[in-house]
């Protein structure tokens, strides 16, 4: 119970905050997927899962690299705000649903992107087992995590508790998060 409570408080509280959300964290998150997209080559693979898109900002940098890209976030506001965001492209489709327990076939996607969102789940490890599930076997994931939440340790124990392997990790000054670009371990 007290995960469906903390599932429905961050529901809640990104769904009051969705139309200022831009204003406030655009510059963070362009920092985060300014990192990631370093180390991740999004060409002819696909499809491509930004689990918890929130507003799209990842979205509108990744449609015109990505084959197709499909946005998951659990805040309906804030996913009318991405659908604002993703008329500019046909590539982009957007899915209300929890990331604890996706509304996808197992092994779909090439790329799963995760921008805030592990310390925003009630277990994270469940959430990137989900995450293992609909990828595919060679798939690529992007996870960051807040650094004033998790330290670089916890966090790369939560990575590899869960059968991911860091290939990449970023966590410079201008970053708020720890930005690892990972590979499973085993599937």
């Amino acid at each position: 119970m007290a995960g469906w409570r903390k599932k429905r408080d961050v529901m809640r509280r990104y769904d009051v905050t969705a139309e200022m959300y831009d204003r406030r964290y655009a510059e963070e998150q362009a920092a985060k997927v300014e990192a990631a997209l370093r180390h991740v080559d999004l060409g002819e693979k696909g499809p491509v899962l930004d689990a918890g898109c929130g507003t799209g900002l990842f979205l509108s940098q990744a449609a015109a690299k990505a084959g197709f890209i499909v946005g998951l976030d659990v805040s309906k506001r804030s996913l009318l705000v991405a659908k604002k965001r993703a008329r500019a492209f046909s590539n982009v489709y957007l899915v209300l649903g929890d990331v604890d327990n996706m509304p996808f076939r197992g092994r779909t996607f090439s790329h799963v992107f995760a921008f805030t969102l592990v310390q925003n789940v009630p277990d994270p490890a469940e959430t990137l087992r989900e995450f293992g599930r609909v990828a595919k076997s060679n798939g690529v994931f992007v996870v960051t995590g807040l650094k004033r939440i998790l330290t670089r340790k916890a966090f790369e124990a939560l990575l590899g508790g869960a059968g991911l392997r860091v290939v990449a990790f970023e966590d410079g000054d201008n970053l708020k998060c720890y930005v690892a670009v990972c590979a499973t371990i085993h599937h």
